[in-house]
């Protein structure tokens, strides 16, 4: 009786009247098939609905019938090692329901319901909890294990807490406050579109260690931190994002695959599960979760998509973890905004995106940060958005507006990438704002002399495109020895230290301490260069001495060899500043 109807029907917007009392994006069931929407406007007595599924063949006249819940996400034990769509379905799942493709109106709880977790309570019975308060813990996977926290809202004594196995949805214990009574379970619910509190968020003062030398050492960004990653179609933004997926210091990854290709994610688990932790030696799988929203599903859903990742990914964060998130990419998920925008008729912006595109990335990009949690704790999202703008022209408004909201620019150059420089980030014109704040931690951790070493690198790399503007125009042999000897040490830099394999065992990852040695032997060799210079040695002797093919295999030396293999290359690199060649 209460059922509204559908009024008009445009592609994913649907407008239906009569509905019982809407609220703003409450969650909707559209037509026979029960479509899941959201309600994103309200005018009089229609509400403007936006569904997350295909709406081919719903017609006026069928029932729109009002859940009076909003958007949420299912949030406990069994999240890490699944795979969902942007509205949380389980599609391991939803595949054995309807096999390869998703039928409309399919659903399945995102947790296991019948799944028994083994839960150790933390507390004693009679304590006084509050919001965010760890309770107990679960062995979600052999990586981690999952805290149990109170939901938000909730405060007062703990009773009924004891040890066993229960699942998601089982009462563990109860939280009194006078005469309410809250039920505790492993699992509870949190609306995708609202920030998970906290007490502050912290300065980040960590780098978020990624395995890559170009990031690492020359643009790290810091866990907490944002990061924006534009670049052309085929720039490698995928493979940088999977790289980063793979071997980042971070406890948990969520990896949103926004309108990406479907082969893209196939490719991610195909070979996430092969792949082994560096500390601990177990799949990779075991600390990730993968929200896939490819461009062949439907395109509304890809903003739930984003929200749901974010959401998630604050749930682990709450519990004191550093939590990396991958967003590829942005750029998708503003195009289906632009699409919604236009279907609501609304006065478009610059490039026909809705005049409210730059509030929505800056909201998402604010949720990341290093933060002091409700329960007394530290926790950090890092937030990784790939953007992928037409032609690589980064004035256009998403790149635009991504870059005001975020502290890292990692500009991905298509003509790197042609020449197979992979990762193609372009040094000259990438920047990352967290230097600043890293430098103690780089001083401590890695060199005493960090700073120096890293400013003497990025002014070889900007000297050396100076000098090359200067050879189109006299010729090589015209320059003074001093720019030979810069342009020799810039290209070790770029080929030796900046290139890097994703595919060779010893290359794809490089820990901090080898990518310091690394630096430090190139820098050595240009200070010995130039000391050979004034003893009257020529660039061209120097070219041929051959500690220059041994920095060259320097970044296929194990872990365990390289402190041996540079101190004996820093001897024979002395000795040619000593002696005239």
């Amino acid at each position: 009786m209460n059922d509204g109807r559908i009024y008009r029907v445009s592609g994913p917007v649907v407008i239906a009247i009569g509905l019982d009392n809407p609220s703003m994006y409450d969650v909707v069931k559209v037509g026979k098939l029960g479509l899941i929407g959201e309600i994103i406007k309200l005018d009089g007595d229609k509400a403007v609905i936006q569904v997350y599924e295909d709406t081919t063949g719903i017609r006026p006249g069928e029932s729109v019938v009002n859940t009076h819940s909003q958007l949420s996400v299912n949030l406990g034990p069994g999240l890490l090692g699944s795979i969902y769509d942007g509205i949380q379905r389980p599609l391991d799942k939803i595949q054995e329901q309807s096999g390869d493709f998703i039928e409309r109106g399919a659903t399945a709880p995102p947790l296991d319901q019948s799944k028994l977790w083994h839960f150790v309570p933390k507390v004693r019975n009679g304590s006084e909890v509050s919001s965010g308060s760890i309770i107990g813990e679960v062995a979600e996977t052999g990586l981690l294990s999952h805290k149990i926290m109170v939901p938000i809202g909730t405060e007062g004594k703990i009773t009924g807490l004891e040890e066993g196995d229960y699942t998601v949805e089982q009462k563990i214990g109860e939280v009194i406050r006078g005469e309410r009574k809250t039920e505790i379970k492993l699992s509870q619910r949190w609306n995708v579109r609202s920030h998970r509190p906290v007490l502050e968020k912290v300065a980040p003062h960590k780098p978020l260690i990624t395995g890559q030398r170009v990031i690492d050492s020359l643009f790290p960004v810091a866990k907490g931190g944002t990061a924006a990653v534009p670049g052309p179609f085929g720039s490698g933004k995928t493979v940088i994002q999977q790289q980063l997926a793979k071997w980042s210091d971070a406890d948990v990854i969520v990896y949103v695959g926004c309108g990406e290709r479907g082969n893209e994610m196939a490719d991610i688990l195909m070979s996430f599960p092969e792949l082994l932790d560096p500390k601990s030696g177990k799949p990779i799988m075991e600390r990730t979760i993968l929200i896939a929203n490819t461009s062949n599903m439907p395109v509304a859903a890809r903003e739930a998509s984003i929200y749901t990742g974010i959401t998630i990914a604050e749930y682990y964060r709450d519990m004191g973890y550093s939590v990396a998130l991958m967003s590829d990419s942005t750029s998708r998920w503003a195009e289906a905004l632009r699409e919604i925008s236009g279907r609501l008729e609304e006065m478009p912006g610059e490039e026909g995106y809705p005049a409210y595109l730059g509030r929505r990335i800056a909201e998402f990009y604010e949720r990341a940060g290093m933060c002091t949690l409700l329960n007394g704790g530290t926790g950090s999202i890092t937030v990784i958005g790939a953007v992928s703008p037409p032609g690589g022209d980064i004035s256009e408004p998403v790149s635009q507006n991504t870059l005001r909201a975020t502290r890292v620019f990692w500009a991905l150059d298509s003509a790197l990438a042609n020449a197979r420089h992979f990762p193609s980030i372009n040094w000259l014109n990438s920047y990352s704002l967290y230097t600043d704040d890293l430098k103690e931690w780089y001083r401590k951790n890695v060199a005493e002399d960090w700073e120096a070493i890293y400013k003497r690198c990025m002014s070889i790399l900007q000297k050396e495109a100076e000098i090359k503007d200067v050879v189109q125009l006299v010729g090589y042999d015209a320059l003074p020895e001093e720019d030979k000897i810069t342009l020799e040490i810039a290209q070790s830099i770029r080929e030796d230290f900046l290139q890097q394999s994703a595919f060779d065992e010893v290359d794809t990852y490089t820990t901090i301490k080898k990518q310091g040695l690394m630096l430090r032997s190139i820098i050595s060799l240009d200070n010995a260069y130039r000391s050979a210079l004034s003893h009257g040695a020529s660039a061209e002797e120097l070219r041929k001495n051959p500690v220059k093919q041994k920095i060259s295999r320097m970044k296929f030396v194990k872990e365990k060899e390289i402190e041996s293999y540079c101190s004996e290359m820093e001897g024979e690199i002395a000795s040619i500043g000593k002696k005239k060649t």
